[in-house]
């Protein structure tokens, strides 16, 4: 049944019919869309609305494809066992798994790299709930080269910025794209590309929108089984291309390193760590 509600993308809302149905799979597909609601604490109409965006005509085949569900668990003990929080860190360990096999190809990881390091500027972008992961990585992008600009807004400032970055010499977009891919993020990565910069694009859609929009697509899955998405392959994955950035010049790396450290240490940025000390 968790594959069913996982496998496309829902809104929050609905998820909390789903989370109803795999907590109770033996009672909850017996009830009406209005008693579903009801437990789960939501409207009739968003009960109607998940049966429609996992691929249903309406209620009534979703209600009857639950019950054929329930009727043939064959789930390990220990799976059963697990509670919802357990299941959706289990989901994220499955993800990272996939994300390992794809990192694999050092030869691809080490190229956008050198494509991200050769940029000047190096254009980051991520917008709405992406705004984090762009943030992220521009954050300690900006380390280890030189000029980083990270666009978090889309609109007429989203593109002047692209505009600006392109006019300066920007020759690649690193953008991450995730649910519910905003139209806003679209338009940006369209006009960084007809502006003549290439794109690297981290996203859970490939194939799919980052095929129309990206020169690289790197695929990422992202949790779907909280209410909110969860993203720690995302995460992970920015760690790898921050990796990938500092090894593509490792003379600028370290300098840029050492100079960060002797700024914190004169302006005692940081608090010292007790711990480390004898």
């Amino acid at each position: 049944m968790a594959m069913l509600f996982t496998r496309r993308w829902i809104p929050p809302t609905q998820r909390r019919v789903a989370r109803y149905l795999m907590d109770n799979p033996t009672d909850g597909v017996f009830l009406s869309s209005v008693e579903l609601a009801s437990r789960a604490g939501v409207s009739q109409a968003t009960v109607t609305r998940l049966a429609t965006s996992v691929g249903f005509k309406g209620y009534t085949d979703f209600q009857r494809r639950l019950r054929v569900m329930a009727m043939n668990r064959h789930a390990p003990a220990t799976a059963r066992s697990r509670n919802k929080l357990q299941a959706a860190v289990r989901a994220e360990i499955h993800n990272l798994s996939a994300l390992e096999a794809i990192v694999a190809d050092t030869r691809l990881i080490g190229k956008i790299g050198q494509n991200l390091a050769a940029s000047q500027p190096l254009v980051v972008m991520g917008v709405r709930m992406a705004s984090y992961a762009a943030s992220y990585f521009a954050y300690f992008s900006a380390k280890v080269h030189p000029d980083v600009r990270v666009v978090t807004f889309g609109g007429s400032s989203g593109l002047d910025q692209l505009s600006q970055a392109r006019q300066a010499g920007a020759t690649w977009l690193l953008g991450f794209l995730f649910p519910r891919y905003p139209r806003e993020a679209l338009l940006l990565l369209e006009h960084a590309r007809s502006s003549g910069m290439k794109t690297v694009v981290c996203t859970d859609r490939v194939p799919g929108l980052a095929a129309d929009y990206a020169d690289i697509a790197l695929p990422v899955a992202v949790g779907r089984r909280l209410v909110f998405d969860s993203h720690a392959g995302v995460v992970v994955l920015a760690n790898v291309l921050l990796e990938a950035l500092s090894d593509a010049n490792p003379v600028r790396t370290q300098q840029r390193l050492e100079e960060y450290e002797r700024m914190v240490t004169d302006r005692d940025v940081f608090v010292p760590n007790r711990d480390s000390q004898p």
